[in-house]
């Protein structure tokens, strides 16, 4: 049947999400009725959007006049008898069954026949509370993002009960508010925290296990993904108890022992540290609902400095391709001696030539002058074998990603480097110490993996093996200040920090394309808008390679042989095809050939 349009709707709880639906709504010219049980937090509501409204005056986004009439657009109520003029009432109570169910089965006897209901679930089964109601037909989800006034993404959510054209009316009424809505089935965490629950989830385990701080494990996904927030400060202001209810609604579902979740998540729930909102979950804050993280018992010393660091002043680095070149730029210009030795003498000076074009474009983007380019460039000699190795400090290697190439070449380099000279490997998915006992000092090796473009990207994550020294972990820290790095330490495990969060979802995401969840295009835009990566995940794998990613998932698999990290067979498939992605033209998407 045609529905009237949508001028009139009811917003049942006024928290934080509530609030700021509400002035969405009024702001796109809406009639709304903001109703709560509390009447503080129906004042409270009022006193937002006049705030919200007034820095939006300052700014001129709006006018005086048309701040006055969004005001006008709002009317706060304590009784839902308050929502029976409305054509949609979205409901954005406790995230509960009870309550919402509860409230649903209220707005039965009270709203007119042809209104929609809604529910901002992110966690809940939109159809089981639709069961409930006395019209099942008129009952979806829609699931905005905090902060809902900023983030463009709405999920509009249909059970098999739900009306075609109650989802259509919706839809257009997010597309009036200036969103970007997606249709998908009724299923936990639908897509963007069905992918995102998942990969907190593994993060919370990381840092339970003690594999890595909280602190480090938040800016590996900073700094190598380009991420908003870490997972353990997103956990927090998402709520550890909301977070530990969305994965439990995941895994009754899936099954999938990846979705259960993580103990800490309910130890820390049972003990009132909730996150942001109780002042204290994986972090501390300076008191319940403020952002400030405060230094607690667990915050590393910001001037504590590595003990017994070897000195470094000379650099080898092995490797021809683009990792190896990026990664001697960055230790030319931090001012270090580099041996760049690759298979040929035209390999090693192709190497230094992509160093030259890469400090050029440095140059004409006024980033350094002519006189620094042809310095860095100076401190950079290219060498045909891994004997000029002989009197380096540090011993870098980014050659192929094969363990019996990189065992052969740290077999060399053991014959080859001094004595006290430490000995690095660049992998982002072998195990270290392989490398290692190809040596006669497996003390001296460790991991420095950096995120490509070397010179671009701030991370490194620091591998200690079981067998590495004290004082080569403190040289190596010492190191990435010298170079303007961010070193963050972990063990030495299929995937480190990053690439152990990264590819699981990924590959999740791949797994919901297969099952015809969602589309490419859906699940990029879900990610790009509702969680603010800076890409999708299609358009990451595909920037990657499919076989580079094929090949990560593998190892991660083999290492902790849960059925959860098998690779997804479309990923296998199209890899099987040659379509590997940007390199090949075709991978999840087609490009065009240059």
């Amino acid at each position: 049947m045609d529905r009237p349009s949508l001028t009139t709707v009811a917003v049942v709880g006024l928290g934080t999400m509530g609030t700021g639906i509400a002035e969405v709504l009024a702001r796109a010219g809406r009639e709304v009725i903001g109703i709560d049980v509390s009447e503080a937090a129906a004042r409270q509501a009022v006193v937002s959007l006049e705030s919200s409204t007034a820095r939006a005056v300052a700014r001129e986004r709006l006018s005086p006049q048309e701040r006055q009439d969004v005001l006008a657009r709002f009317r706060t109520f304590t009784d839902l008898q308050a929502a029976a003029e409305a054509d949609l009432v979205i409901e954005v109570v406790t995230e509960d069954y009870p309550t919402k169910q509860a409230v649903l089965h209220a707005l039965d006897g009270v709203v007119k026949p042809t209104a929609i209901l809604a529910t901002g679930t992110n966690a809940l089964s939109v159809t089981r509370l639709a069961a409930d109601s006395a019209h099942p037909e008129r009952v979806l989800g829609m699931h905005f993002f905090n902060p809902a006034p900023a983030m463009k993404l709405v999920e509009v959510v249909s059970s098999v009960l739900t009306s075609p054209d109650a989802v259509d009316a919706v839809t257009s009424l997010a597309e009036d508010l200036g969103k970007t809505p997606i249709a998908v089935g009724d299923r936990p965490g639908f897509v963007a925290d069905g992918l995102l629950f998942g990969y907190l989830n593994q993060a919370a385990a990381m840092y339970e296990a003690r594999y890595a701080s909280r602190e480090d494990i938040d800016a590996a996904m900073k700094l190598g993904c380009g991420l908003p927030m870490g997972p353990l400060a997103l956990l927090d202001l998402i709520g550890v108890d909301t977070a530990r209810t969305v994965l439990e609604g995941m895994y009754q579902e899936s099954r999938d022992r990846l979705h259960a979740p993580a103990p800490i998540l309910g130890q820390l729930s049972r003990a009132g540290l909730t996150g942001r909102k109780a002042g204290r979950g994986f972090y501390t804050y300076a008191a319940p609902g403020s952002s400030e993280v405060v230094a607690d018992a667990l915050t590393p010393d910001p001037d504590a400095q590595p003990a017994g660091a070897r000195p470094v002043e000379r650099v080898g680095v092995a490797g021809s391709g683009t990792m190896a070149s990026g990664i001697a730029e960055v230790f030319a210009k931090a001012g270090y001696s580099v041996v760049l030795v690759a298979r040929s003498e035209e390999k090693a000076a192709a190497a230094k030539d992509r160093v030259g074009g890469s400090l050029a474009r440095s140059v004409k983007k006024g980033r350094m002058s002519e006189d620094d380019r042809q310095a860095v460039l100076e401190r950079i000699t290219p060498a045909a074998s891994l004997e000029a190795m002989a009197d380096v400090d540090l011993a870098l290697e980014a050659v192929a990603e094969d363990l019996a190439v990189k065992q052969e070449l740290f077999a060399t380099l053991d014959r080859v480097c001094k004595p006290g000279a430490v000995l690095a490997t660049t992998t982002s998915s072998l195990p270290v110490v392989a490398c290692a006992q190809a040596t006669g000092r497996p003390q001296d090796v460790v991991g420095m993996h950096f995120f490509n473009p070397a010179p671009a990207m701030k991370l490194v994550e620091v591998v200690r093996t079981v067998l590495t020294g004290d004082d080569v972990h403190a040289t190596v820290r010492e190191v990435c200040g010298r170079i303007r790095k961010h070193p963050v330490d972990c063990g030495d495990r299929a995937g480190f920090i990053v690439n152990a969060l990264l590819f699981p979802y990924l590959n999740n995401a791949i797994r919901m394309v297969e099952e015809h969840y969602a589309s490419l295009d859906d699940v990029d835009a879900a990610m790009k808008l509702g969680g603010g990566y800076p890409m999708g995940p299609f358009e990451l794998l595909d920037v990657v390679g499919l076989d580079v990613s094929l090949a990560i998932q593998k190892v991660l698999h083999d290492e902790f042989r849960e059925p959860g990290l098998a690779p997804a067979p479309l990923l296998e498939h199209l890899v099987a095809a040659g379509c590997l992605g940007r390199k090949t033209g075709r991978g999840f998407r087609e490009y065009a050939r240059r």
